[in-house]
């Protein structure tokens, strides 16, 4: 790809996920309201005290299944599947949530079970429901790990993310702010919790250009983040042939359990593919088609409206997913 579009389409890429986080102030259904908005110190502290709600998939593999929803008041921007996996010396975190009050409940979750040191905070990608709650884990001596690609996204797109969130999370957002990784992961890695070692793949442009999975090898648990959505309509924000590409890699391979960025705290594997598959080469197959009979881009909406019973939030979605891979498409 010449210089120049690669530069326009990571431009694109970054505009959507700003878009993405402005997409979140519309309040999920059925989400209740406040009965009163308190002050931002006394909202976080509240929240903090609130340990998410985990799910031990596998023997020390831990899980918060978030329901589907936009990022708002109520919520602390904890909308995306997070967890931890405890070894024998110690702990790992995959995923913070998308506030410094997500973080903090994660951690108190995390300290019901255990009182090992987080040696380690694996961000999946970079967008924000998985990342803005890192600084809860910035006083623990965490390192914290990324794909080789995502210091230099997250830093294209901090101000925006910082700034979307605060108003759309509104009090429980006060004290977040962005922590990046140093640890950077460009093929594979291993991290060692004493006597369970985790088993860290950087992948090629997908649902990001910063996407990153982690297998426990001890349970053969796979974090797949959002290169998995369950349920929730899949949200592209990198290459759509490169991510259906990523997927068919990713399904040759067998697994006791995955764990989606998006969906039930743990579903089995490859069968967990099929639907998220089915939607992402449909969405290809008619934006082609559009490409190719000369559609202007305003009807790129219409594109895989057949899949929209079968995924929540499909409409907060589907039109930006078909703008975006029409670009793509009209480049080949």
């Amino acid at each position: 790809m010449p210089a120049a579009l690669a530069s326009s389409t990571f431009r694109r890429s970054a505009g959507f996920a700003l878009g993405l986080s402005l997409a979140f102030a519309l309040a999920a259904p059925g989400l209740p309201a406040p009965a009163a908005e308190p002050g931002p110190a006394a909202a976080a502290g509240a929240a903090a005290r609130d340990p998410l709600p985990m799910q031990e998939v596998a023997p020390g593999v831990f899980v918060y299944a978030a329901p589907y929803a936009l990022a708002g008041r109520g919520n602390a921007g904890a909308i995306a599947n997070v967890g931890f996996v405890i070894g024998r010396d110690a702990v790992a975190v995959i995923d913070t949530g998308g506030s410094l009050t997500a973080g903090r409940r994660l951690l108190a979750a995390l300290r019901q079970r255990t009182a090992l040191p987080v040696r380690y905070v694996v961000n999946t990608h970079v967008h924000p429901d998985h990342l803005l709650g890192n600084a809860a884990f910035a006083d623990e001596g965490a390192t914290f790990v990324g794909h080789r690609a995502l210091p230099e996204a997250l830093a294209a797109r901090a101000d925006g993310y910082l700034k979307a969130n605060a108003e759309l999370v509104g009090p429980d957002f006060a004290g977040t702010r962005i922590v990046p990784p140093t640890l950077l992961v460009s093929t594979v890695l291993d991290l060692d919790l004493g006597g369970r070692v985790l088993h860290l793949e950087a992948w090629p442009t997908a649902h990001t250009n910063s996407d990153l999975t982690l297998r426990d090898e001890t349970t053969d648990t796979w974090f797949l983040g959002d290169l998995l959505f369950v349920g929730h309509v899949p949200a592209l924000d990198g290459r759509l042939s490169g991510w259906i590409a990523v997927l068919q890699r990713l399904s040759a391979r067998s697994a006791a359990r995955v764990v989606p960025g998006h969906g039930p705290a743990a579903v089995p594997w490859p069968a967990a593919a099929a639907a998220i598959d089915r939607y992402l080469t449909t969405l290809q197959g008619q934006v082609r088609a559009m490409v190719r009979d000369g559609a202007p881009i305003g009807e790129a909406g219409g594109a895989a409206r057949g899949e929209a019973g079968d995924w929540a939030l499909f409409d907060d979605f589907n039109t930006r997913n078909a703008t975006t891979a029409y670009h793509e498409l009209e480049w080949e």
